[in-house]
């Protein structure tokens, strides 16, 4: 099957920026992003940007009801929580049992209040990657392993399921997401989607309301879209090689923003 390019225009929402990743809308409307190499947490909001230092390596971005920013640090091997009132850093989690948590990379809440979050380690030639839930109640468990470089992750818009980048296998793992129990289950591979030869593959990932699943595919310049079949139909071309995640702007339909690190971007599209 061909797969579709979407020639879009792309806006350049900021730049100037260390590695941008994990975007995020808050109930306010702003746009809150990490950058993983500048130690920050970054706001657009009202057309200015923002920056909050915060140390470490920050990644992923989830936003909890109360407004919390939560975000993994890889540098810190922690999950952390920013307060945008008060503006204080807490750690969150440290530890998943008795083992140190081994370079968090992104994470997401589910309808619950569940939080899952991937630790890929140093898991890009042996499957040491893992997955941990931190539940609603404060447990705090493995619930995949065995995984190569597992990194963005979105729950479906009904919440049934949960998808999970595998990034050095290339390819999307799709599974039932029990949010009861706050279990992953059945789990298989839902995509195979391209990425050069070593460094790169799908990273952040991010649904839309026409029910594709749009993935930024590090390394290729490009956000792939998948139907919910697990087929590549479509693809839109970036300015930049490196894009790590995207997210959906819930106030404007059909707005899709994406964090680039080759040239340290935030960008947006307008992609159905």
């Amino acid at each position: 099957m061909k797969v579709k390019e979407q020639r879009l225009g792309i806006e350049l929402l900021a730049e100037g920026l260390h590695f941008p990743e994990g975007p995020a809308f808050a109930a306010d409307g702003s746009l809150w992003a990490v950058e993983l190499k500048g130690g920050s947490l970054i706001q657009l909001k009202n057309g200015r940007l923002h920056r909050f230092p915060v140390g470490g390596s920050p990644n992923g971005i989830a936003i909890d009801e109360a407004g919390y920013i939560w975000f993994c640090d890889s540098a810190q091997n922690a999950v952390r929580r920013f307060d945008p009132v008060t503006l204080q850093t807490e750690t969150i989690l440290r530890q998943c049992g008795n083992e140190t948590l081994h370079n968090p990379n992104d994470l997401a809440f589910d309808g619950s209040g569940n939080l899952v979050f991937t630790c890929p380690g140093t898991s890009r030639r042996e499957p040491t990657g893992y997955v941990c839930v931190l539940t609603a109640t404060g447990e705090v468990r493995k619930m995949a392993e065995g995984l190569y470089f597992p990194n963005g992750l979105a729950f479906s818009p009904d919440g049934t399921e949960l998808v999970i980048a595998e990034t050095y296998r290339h390819r999307l793992w799709k599974g039932e997401w029990n949010a009861d129990d706050a279990i992953w289950q059945y789990a298989k591979i839902g995509c195979e989607i391209g990425g050069p030869d070593g460094p790169g593959g799908p990273d952040g990932m991010a649904f839309g309301e026409d029910k594709n699943l749009y993935v930024a595919v590090y390394g290729t310049a490009s956000v792939r879209v998948v139907s919910p079949e697990g087929i590549v139909i479509g693809q839109i071309p970036l300015p930049g090689q490196n894009p790590t995640n995207c997210a959906f702007d819930p106030a404007r339909k059909g707005n899709l923003v994406i964090t680039e690190a080759e040239k340290g971007q935030i960008l947006r599209c307008t992609p159905y």
